[in-house]
């Protein structure tokens, strides 16, 4: 094994500016993690290292958005290696040492970044056991590895260690890739990963997360931490209309604001300041002249006819089976359902922040986005750098799930810097967070059936009408992904997509279109829409598991046994059942409308599938008569992910994302007058909080270790708001088809 050129060498001989890494675990942090070599996708080095005292590195170029899918990798690694987790760290995210390997993104954490992990420390083993069987004298086939030690199976005395065959060195191995930069990148090396039959600590164990302490006590460093030396604080005025821009700016009318300067680039409007309240204050006081812009927007009451009268910018036949048509012409009856979705904000725990050091010979710049490595990519572009004068530092953000506001900051932050020739930092307030940060789509989604005489579903008709779900695209890539690039004449760069329903109905024929529209403004708009929590799921799955609980009330059978006869893939059925099982499911063919005083209670399910994962949900609610109030006071989760990694964390994942996707079902949605967002802050946009959290999560998880991992992050955002709408029409008999399930929207069906 050969010593080579560290990666922090190698950045800082070709003029980039170079940032000290705080790394995770011991071991990382006493400093004896190996120097890191140029990147390299083939190159085993890349993703695995031995340090001096035998430890181990993942260098992964992957994002924890605070789910703890860190101790995923770690456990991943340590199968591979033999090793404790305790011996093992992970390095995630930072440019200049990890690859790109798509930040967080579509769940694919353990699913696909963790494969890669995976079979890069499936490799490393294999390298270090030849290298102990030419040290040892000793066939490879006769020796075992176990905490860091080769011995031979015959001779336990017989041994060396990974930290005297290659600690403090790098591996010169190679590996196959699939040339995929990004979610998709997957690696192979000569050895296979273990088979599940051997693991002793993927899926047996539960080791707890090693970020929690340090949140808990404070000791955290957080993206809003970020200082560098001569840093000034940066704001961006935005304008009272939107699609608006300034004709002319009053420079003097912040002159009495110590070291406040305006930074004007083309639409781009700014204030610098050596302290933050003075950048505030600049931005507050600063006489701007905008131009007569058309109010853009119908208003939130408006959007859904809007959405129906616009005509479509680009219509997708998602699934197609069958001759549908012909089965409609045939049917002897029909039913037909409309369903509605708002949009909604990231409305992430506290407004983004980036931090960014512009120079002319290289940038660097902190930010808590998903994607790193995307980041760094925009900002270069941006400032016409190549990418290797470029480095991201990722730090821990207030949250994302998305496309939030955090790659809008960063950019913002790279416009001032280059204007003031000094590091800025921008912080936005929280009613730029909520009110400026891309949206999840407004939807229309109708669904239609045809039945033959004995009530059987012959064909089965899904559109769904909607905005598309990543206009500004779901990483920052680009400067035409950002407001700040947009106001900078960035040309637009759209993507037009949204997608249909996944799940196992079989039906003898389907079809399944999605009719994207155009956006309500086009550049630099309050209402773009990008990512969030499983992109498209809430919307079209809100629709299509309501409906499949209203159709099965129509022919008279049990919502449960519908899904039970018309679902094909085992896997789906047997979430469905587990579901159902675990929460006692009573049979029933009209809604129940049991009550208790001024309560009513009500059970409804649902289920879905994402890119391989199933997951059924039960939910038990109760519905306050006299104001409308729903509560969902138990959930019970039934899911399938494949091959469970650690159960402890998996579980608390799918108890955050229910507690999410419920705020989203009975909360959430963004409201809009014809010139701006007015859900600005946390009472005009309100989520859910302690006292409506549900009172019992019980999740059943179905285990198949045979089974690669399909990520888990996103598939119980799916099923639930369609459960609670089955839920709260079994309580009272009003059926919800308009999102959020709100108490106003309840007492009026009900009256």
């Amino acid at each position: 094994m050969t010593v080579q050129t560290s990666r922090r060498s190698f950045l800082a001989a070709a003029g980039v500016l170079t940032i000290g890494v705080a790394l995770p675990g011991a071991s990382a942090r006493a400093g004896v993690v190996a120097a890191r070599l140029p990147l390299n996708p083939e190159k085993l080095a890349t993703y695995i290292s031995i340090n001096a005292d035998g430890t181990a590195a993942g260098w992964i170029g992957k994002i924890d958005m605070g789910q703890g899918t860190e101790i995923g990798w770690v456990q991943m690694i340590a199968e591979e290696l033999d090793l404790p987790v305790e011996k093992v760290s992970v390095v995630q995210g930072h440019t200049d040492v990890t690859f790109n390997m798509g930040g967080a993104s579509g769940s694919t954490g353990i699913w696909k970044g963790g494969a890669a992990m995976r079979a890069a420390a499936a490799e490393a083993r294999r390298v270090l056991v030849e290298m102990a069987a030419e040290k040892l004298g000793v066939p490879a086939d006769q020796l075992a590895t176990d905490n860091g030690v080769v011995s031979a199976k015959s001779d336990p005395s017989k041994k060396v260690s990974y930290s005297e065959l290659v600690g403090g060195k790098h591996f010169d191995a190679l590996l196959t890739w699939n040339k995929q930069v990004g979610s998709d990148l997957m690696v192979e090396g000569k050895a296979k990963p273990k088979a599940p039959k051997d693991y002793k600590i993927v899926g047996k164990t539960s080791p707890r997360r090693r970020d929690v302490a340090e949140k808990v006590l404070g000791q955290h460093t957080y993206m809003v931490d970020a200082k560098t030396e001569g840093m000034v604080h940066g704001r961006v005025i935005r304008p009272p209309v939107a699609g608006a821009v300034p004709v002319s700016v009053d420079e003097s009318s912040i002159a009495n604001i110590p070291g406040a300067k305006v930074v004007r680039e083309k639409d781009f409007i700014g204030v610098v300041a050596p302290k933050e309240w003075h950048a505030v204050k600049a931005a507050r006081q600063l006489k701007v002249t905008w131009s007569d812009a058309k109010p853009p927007f119908p208003g939130h009451e408006k959007i859904y006819d809007h959405i129906r009268a616009a005509p479509t910018w680009k219509k997708d036949i998602d699934k197609e089976k069958g001759k549908v048509d012909e089965a409609f012409a045939k049917a002897a009856r029909t039913f037909e359902a409309v369903y509605e979705w708002p949009f909604q904000s990231h409305a992430s725990m506290a407004p983004a922040s980036g931090l960014v050091d512009a120079r002319p010979d290289g940038v660097k710049l902190w930010s808590g986005t998903q994607k790193p490595h995307y980041a760094r990519d925009g900002v270069a572009k941006l400032l016409g750098l190549p990418e290797d004068k470029a480095v991201c530092v990722s730090l821990t953000g207030p949250g994302s799930y998305g496309r939030n506001d955090s790659g809008d900051v960063v950019m913002d932050a790279a416009v001032l810097s280059r204007a003031a020739g000094k590091p800025v930092r921008v912080q936005s307030m929280r009613h730029e967070g909520t009110g400026w940060d891309p949206k999840a789509p407004a939807s229309v989604h109708t669904s239609r059936v045809a039945l033959d005489a004995d009530n059987k579903v012959t064909a089965w008709y899904f559109e769904s009408k909607v905005f598309s779900k990543r206009d500004a695209f779901n990483n920052e890539g680009d400067p035409a992904f950002t407001l700040a690039g947009q106001l900078l004449g960035v040309p637009l760069k759209p993507t037009i997509i949204f997608g249909g329903p996944d799940e196992s109905y079989g039906f003898p024929a389907y079809l399944k279109i999605s009719n994207v529209i155009p956006p309500l403004l086009d550049r630099a708009s309050p209402l773009r829409t990008a990512h969030m929590r499983d992109p498209g799921g809430p919307q079209v799955h809100f629709a299509v598991e309501s409906f499949m609980d209203e159709l099965a009330y129509h022919i008279g059978m049990d919502p449960l046994e519908f899904r039970l006869k018309n679902v094909e893939n085992p896997r789906d059925l047997a979430v469905i059942r587990a579901a159902a099982d675990k929460a006692g499911w009573k049979p029933r063919t009209a809604a129940r409308k049991e009550a208790r005083g001024d309560v009513l209670l009500g059970q409804g399910i649902s289920y879905a599938s994402r890119a391989g994962t199933r997951v059924a949900m039960v939910a038990d609610v109760e519905v306050n008569r006299a104001t409308g109030k729903v509560w969902v006071r138990k959930w019970t989760v039934a899911h399938d992910c494949g091959q469970i990694v650690n159960p402890g964390l998996l579980r608390l994942t799918i108890e955050g994302n229910v507690c999410q996707s419920t705020s989203r079902a009975l909360f959430e949605e963004v409201r809009f007058d014809d010139r701006m967002v007015t859900s600005i802050d946390w009472n005009t946009y309100p989520i859910l909080d302690m006292t409506d959290a549900p009172e019992t999560v019980d999740i059943v998880l179905i285990d198949h270790p045979e089974i690669p991992p399909t990520g888990a992050g996103e598939g119980s955002s799916r099923p639930t708001a369609a459960a609670i709408a089955n839920a709260i029409y079994d309580a009272t008999g009003v059926r919800l088809r308009r999102a959020p399930l709100t108490p106003e929207r309840v007492k009026a069906g009900m009256a």
